[in-house]
């Protein structure tokens, strides 16, 4: 969509508002003060190219942002976590969450809870994730005595920590994103502790 018009995009210019979009993600990640310039040369594109699709630098910051949520809102629903059994569900999300907070850290960090979509994109993600959890608990996956709220906020944290990690490790040492996921989960509902961590013991 254009920003200036509302018009759809051809197909050519959704491909250069990406290639524009995925620079600035990877040039705004290194250096949060970068230009224009640099982020068009980061594309491949003149800067009368980035200027004629954003019309500041500001207006492109906040498309990177509502471009982001998008991914991230796509992420949660495309692993269909009201219909597939609970614990494939919970993998799923939690990789293609993670996709999306390593490839658009910079992007996700921009939202605001003034925006009105990324407000309803996140309500729409608590809500299924919170309904998620619900049949997790149903289904044996999470006690079922455990408190909802309190197992996603620390689901939330694992992410959250996971995908910090990975954005700064060095490529070599990144861990697979399935990889990643799977100790997420695995974290949340097998946690850390031994046999002989019963309190008392």
């Amino acid at each position: 969509m254009d920003r200036k018009s509302g018009r759809p995009l051809r197909a050519d210019a959704e491909r250069t508002v990406r290639a524009i979009l995925e620079a600035a993600e990877r040039v705004l990640s290194a250096d949060p003060a970068a230009t224009m310039e640099q982020i068009a040369e980061a594309a491949g594109v003149a800067r009368t190219t980035v200027h004629r699709r954003f019309t500041s630098r500001e207006a492109l910051v906040e498309a990177l942002a509502a471009w982001a949520t998008r991914q991230f809102h796509e992420a949660v629903t495309s692993a269909r976590t009201d219909s597939v059994p609970p614990l494939v569900a919970l993998y799923q999300v939690t990789a293609n969450v993670l996709r999306v907070k390593t490839s658009w850290g910079f992007a996700m960090s921009r939202g605001t809870p003034e925006d009105p979509e990324a407000a309803r994109v996140h309500a729409d993600v608590l809500a299924q994730c919170d309904r998620l959890f619900l049949r997790a608990a149903e289904a044996g996956v999470l006690r079922q005595d455990v408190d909802l709220a309190w197992a996603r906020r620390v689901y939330y944290a694992l992410i959250h920590e996971a995908a910090h990690d990975r954005r700064n490790a060095a490529d070599d040492a990144a861990d697979d994103v399935e990889a990643l996921a799977t100790r997420v989960v695995d974290t949340l509902l097998r946690g850390v502790g031994g046999r002989g961590a019963e309190l008392g013991a």
